[in-house]
């Protein structure tokens, strides 16, 4: 009585059998080039780190990772493109503190954790400079001559509602002064405080330091929670008696739902390809801190940055504005 049965599950068996071996075999990620996008525009510092990065990450996964600039809104294009994108790991930003000050500004309808993000890579200050010839010394010295003359003193960002422009907002508010913030552009930043446009700036460090090793411009403080080890003997604002934080930093996001074992490979690559000679011999010229940041750990970083960003927007009227004005 039981033979039939097992001819029938024999039978089963092998037409299981017979059609999987006539379907195609999966594909092994990665199995084609992987678009790397960058939300600024070709040749300033987020470029130049991302297009080194891309290639040996390139190296690391056997596919060309091609890097693509797709700038605009303060970061919304690429974010939203890679959002937008199919979960499959061939698309991934290149993020910077960006994905939480243009989502927390209203440039976009989401938050940053409508993407998933594979680590942190980098991290860098952003220092407070004036013109090497400028009277003041250390950031007490500026702050006492702003609170003698409030609304006199200009402060130059790359865009209203950009970390620098953030971070300068928190400066100003921690040494208790009112000042005017200029908001000129990653590339006319520097300019307009060597003309005088601008009594000072605040820029990432890898867009100040050359002209603070040429003596041109003097780098006051970095709010920072620690010195930085590329420019140990710049103060932090809190050594200088004042509270103001916030940190430039770099890694990688993909569309929510990328799979696991994808972005345990993207992240794997990502590591590496920090640490190769290339992006050491790069971080060592132009001043940033290379320190590589898991999911978790990212995640806590991504976390307090979010709740840092929201609360200076909100003490400065910025948070959603962009929102409300598209309303």
């Amino acid at each position: 009585m039981r033979k039939p049965r097992l001819i029938l599950l024999h039978g089963i068996v092998a037409a299981a059998a017979a059609v999987a071996l006539a379907l195609p075999a999966a594909a092994a990620f990665p199995d084609g080039p992987i678009e790397f996008v960058i939300p600024f525009g070709a040749g300033d510092g987020a470029d130049i780190e991302g297009r080194v990065l891309a290639d040996e990450m390139g190296k690391v996964l056997g596919v060309p990772v091609v890097p693509i600039n797709k700038p605009g809104a303060g970061g919304a294009v690429t974010y939203t493109y890679v959002k937008n994108a199919k979960p499959d790991g061939k698309t991934i930003a290149w993020n910077s503190t960006s994905i939480l000050t243009t989502t927390n500004i209203g440039n976009v309808d989401f938050e940053h954790s409508a993407l998933d993000h594979i680590g942190q890579v980098e991290y860098q200050s952003m220092p407070f400079a004036v013109r090497a010839d400028a009277p003041w010394k250390t950031m007490k010295d500026f702050a006492a001559d702003c609170k003698k003359s409030p609304g006199k003193y200009k402060i130059a960002n790359s865009t209203t509602g950009s970390a620098t422009h953030l971070a300068a907002i928190a400066i100003a508010s921690a040494v208790g002064c009112e000042v005017i913030h200029l908001p000129v552009g990653v590339k006319r930043r520097n300019a307009t405080v060597l003309s005088g446009e601008a009594d000072a700036m605040v820029a990432p460090l890898t867009g100040a330091i050359k002209l603070a090793e040429a003596a041109k411009i003097r780098l006051l403080a970095i709010p920072s929670p620690k010195r930085n080890p590329v420019i140990p003997d710049v103060p932090t604002m809190k050594e200088q008696g004042f509270d103001a934080e916030l940190l430039l930093f770099r890694g990688l996001s993909v569309p929510k739902g990328t799979p696991k074992d994808v972005k345990a490979k993207l992240a794997d690559a990502m590591t590496k390809a920090a640490h190769s000679k290339a992006f050491k011999d790069l971080a060592a010229k132009n001043g940033f801190t290379i320190e590589t940041l898991g999911v978790e750990e990212f995640e806590k970083v991504l976390t307090a940055e979010d709740r840092r960003v929201k609360a200076i927007m909100k003490a400065a009227g910025l948070y959603q504005s962009e929102k409300g004005k598209k309303q």
